[in-house]
């Protein structure tokens, strides 16, 4: 059975300014699947991730040609509700950014904002976030204790549950384990392929063996353009351009 389509891009070119940061992306990302963009510094990855909920917008001299739709539908067409894109389309940066305030405040911050004030709503939302981000058994006795207690990677998990709050389909990670040590590295890739059954995601990683480890799919990017697609397993034993097997086996990068 094929699998459905959630997110593609179609000849997508990203400028900042004169820059040319995208050159002509065509990439389809699968339902329920871990697609992991790979690739040096700068060569576009991370500018990818960002036009897919579109925090490219907050940036000055963006400027967008071709298409990306979600379910088949233009996510930069005038008529698209920016704030409701970004529900659908939640987001999980590269260093935990927790707010000043509650463990509990923290995960019902974003279904407040979307109306919701029921106590009794609000509690089951934040058990089942953080249950979905496997920290519930290690904060459910100090949910109003301040979430810059937790460590690094507990932060990090916590912005994961934040994010679940307010039901999205499209996880976007972008390097989410690059600032922590390797055991809590370790329970955010066990967390990322817990989450795939529920949620398409997409993650940007620099690091090679963590996109063998959880992706199904993997993007190569180079220059601002996607060099090669497709299978992780196939891509790293058998790539098909050279510039993606220099890049795998170490030659630059």
């Amino acid at each position: 059975m094929a699998e459905r389509v959630r997110i593609a891009a179609e000849d997508l070119d990203l400028y900042y300014g004169n820059f040319r940061a995208l050159r002509s992306i065509t990439l389809d990302i699968a339902e329920h699947r871990v697609t992991a963009l790979i690739g040096p510094s700068g060569c576009g990855k991370s500018s990818f991730l960002r036009t897919i909920n579109r925090m490219n917008d907050l940036v000055p001299g963006v400027r967008i040609q071709g298409r990306i739709t979600l379910d088949g539908n233009d996510i930069y067409a005038p008529d698209v509700d920016v704030v409701l894109l970004r529900k659908r389309i939640g987001m999980v940066f590269q260093r935990p950014n927790p707010f000043p305030m509650s463990i509990y405040d923290n995960v019902a911050y974003g279904p407040r904002i979307h109306g919701e004030s029921r106590k009794q709503e609000l509690d089951g939302l934040v058990e089942q976030s953080l249950r979905g981000a496997a920290l519930w058994d290690e904060v459910k006795d100090r949910l109003g204790k301040s979430a810059l207690g937790l460590s690094g990677g507990q932060q990090q998990r916590l912005c994961i549950a934040r994010s679940l709050a307010v039901k999205p389909e499209v996880l976007l990670m972008d390097e989410p384990a690059s600032a922590l040590d390797p055991i809590s590295t370790a329970k955010v890739e066990d967390l990322i392929r817990d989450l795939r059954d529920n949620y398409t995601i997409v993650i940007v990683t620099h690091n090679m063996q963590q996109a063998a480890r959880i992706s199904d799919y993997t993007a190569f990017f180079l220059s601002g353009e996607l060099v090669e697609f497709g299978p992780t397993g196939a891509m790293f034993t058998n790539p098909k351009d050279q510039r993606t097997e220099d890049y795998i086996t170490g030659r630059f990068g």
